[in-house]
């Protein structure tokens, strides 16, 4: 039911003048699927208060409520005397442009005052004020509006099969909205990749996650999905559900996902997405991460765990270079530099970067490689064939570091699939099983090795000569292409081969 809805939406959003993309269905999808969501919370909330004999404050009230102007109620009343499910009360819900008129110059703006009325950032208030503070409603037709409101009242988020449906389709939301972007990387990771890096880093409950590029918070979302199920010593892709304790669950909820956003939109989607998967009032600060001068993190701005695939290919300012000791225009490898700083000792990350990184020879990829080695301990590398990132065009690699000790082994992995990935033909858990698995002994195979940083830089580990500090992915148990031959002994073979057709057509024609 969900997903035909949720197709239905799509089509009278394509209709209206204010949607042109689908960037702008899903923008236009979430703040009213949000204001549902919130409606169904309100509700749980009020019968939880009722069961344990306490009142409720709910937090939208009066006509901003959805059950006030969304969808006002009639009761169906049968002919027996029977009370048939509710329907909506056309008469009394606003539509047309009245229905724009009260969404614009009302809704909006008593939504946006929460960011200043909320108690705290930690709140669902304050996200509410923060969402509707970024948002603007683009829907033009009053009457498109409402018959999309229409059919988003249809949908639940009471139970929590309803909420597993609901947070499924939203991330295929989601990755439709990235691959409609110039960058789908820079919207979607994709889920099987993600899941891949949370279980190598392997995060446990009391320890922070952090993401400084969140993006649509599909690494905050798939670590808490991680931890909800447990522990993963095994190293199984499926994991039997573990029933959290009270404690626990209030750490997932407030002390574990912290992120950071600069991009409005992307700030937008990301907090949904955490919201509909069940984190209520998620961490996510909206600012450009690297505006910040890493000398001044303390220990306390700290965090043990760093997921992230930040944006690559953006070039900087100066004024944002100079909060960085290796100055770069390079987007990528500022936000590598803050990863490493905002690490706590021993923590731990995963982070997707282009792989050119690996073999750069300017002097801020080779100092960069040399701090990430010097300063952590680098011992995995997944190399990921082209084709991962929708749109993106070009080649990444995985970094797995833990900070604290420098490098002294690195254990590559080179995927190798034997198809071509794309939209239709996404990178999926199989592909990334035998990785998962070898990763934990770090043992050697076909598509794996490992490699002494000793013999990268010099011997003894140090330098003999001046080096570049090279990290390039070369797989000794793949053998090297085909030396092309020399033009002069193609033609020279092409000479053969011509004398050897004349000679056989001499022989043909003195025979007839």
């Amino acid at each position: 039911m969900f997903e035909q809805t949720f197709k239905n939406i799509d089509d009278k959003l394509w209709k209206d003048a204010g949607c042109s993309s689908e960037l702008d269905y899903v923008e236009q999808t979430s703040w009213i699927l949000f204001l549902k969501y919130l409606d169904d919370l309100e509700k749980d909330r009020a019968d939880a208060a009722e069961l344990a004999g306490k009142s409720h404050t709910p937090i939208i009230t009066g006509k901003f409520r959805w059950d006030q102007w969304a969808a006002p109620k009639v009761e169906n009343g049968g002919l027996d005397g029977t009370s048939r499910p509710s329907r909506i009360d056309h008469h009394n819900a606003k539509t047309g442009d009245d229905l724009i008129e009260f969404v614009n110059n009302e809704l909006f703006p008593y939504l946006k005052k929460f960011k200043t009325t909320a108690e705290h950032a930690d709140t669902i208030e304050y996200k509410i004020g923060e969402i509707f503070s970024e948002l603007k409603n683009k829907i033009q037709s009053g009457y498109n509006l409402r018959e999309v409101i229409n059919l988003v009242d249809e949908l639940r988020f009471r139970s929590s099969k309803e909420k597993h449906e609901m947070s499924a389709l939203y991330e295929d939301k989601i990755k439709n909205m990235g691959n409609a972007g110039r960058n789908g990387g820079e919207y979607y990771t994709p889920r099987a990749l993600i899941r891949a890096i949370v279980k190598v880093v392997n995060p446990k409950i009391g320890e922070t996650v952090y993401d400084g590029a969140v993006g649509s918070a599909g690494f905050l979302v798939e670590a808490f999905e991680y931890l909800k199920d447990g522990d993963d010593s095994k190293g199984t892709l499926q994991r039997a559900p573990t029933t959290l304790g009270t404690k626990e669950a209030k750490i997932l909820q407030e002390k574990t996902f912290y992120g950071r956003e600069k991009k409005s939109l992307a700030y937008i989607i990301g907090i949904m997405n955490m919201i509909l998967h069940g984190i209520e009032a998620p961490n996510i600060l909206h600012m450009n991460t690297l505006a910040e001068d890493i000398g001044e993190i303390q220990e306390k701005d700290r965090y043990k765990v760093v997921l992230a695939n930040p944006p690559f290919g953006g070039k900087e300012r100066g004024e944002v270079q100079e909060n960085f000791p290796i100055k770069t225009g390079e987007t990528a490898f500022l936000f590598l530099q803050h990863f490493i700083k905002i690490l706590k000792a021993g923590g731990r990350a995963g982070v997707v970067i282009k792989n050119t990184f690996l073999s750069n020879t300017d002097n801020a990829s080779v100092s960069l490689r040399r701090h990430l080695l010097e300063t952590c301990n680098l011992h995995t590398v997944l190399d990921l064939p082209g084709g991962v990132f929708t749109g993106a065009g070009v080649k990444t690699v995985v970094l797995f570091f833990e900070k604290g000790s420098s490098t002294k082994k690195i254990w590559y992995y080179q995927l190798n699939l034997e198809r071509n990935l794309g939209k239709t033909n996404p990178l999926n858990d199989a592909d990334l099983a035998e990785f998962v698995k070898l990763q934990k002994s770090k043992a050697d195979s076909e598509n794996s090795w490992s490699i002494s940083v000793a013999d990268v830089i010099g011997t003894g580990g140090q330098p003999s000569a001046p080096t570049t500090f090279d990290l390039s992915v070369k797989n000794p148990h793949r053998k090297a292409e085909s030396t092309l031959r020399a033009p002069s002994a193609i033609l020279a073979e092409m000479k053969s081969l011509d004398e050897e057709s004349a000679k056989i057509l001499k022989t043909i024609e003195g025979m007839l």
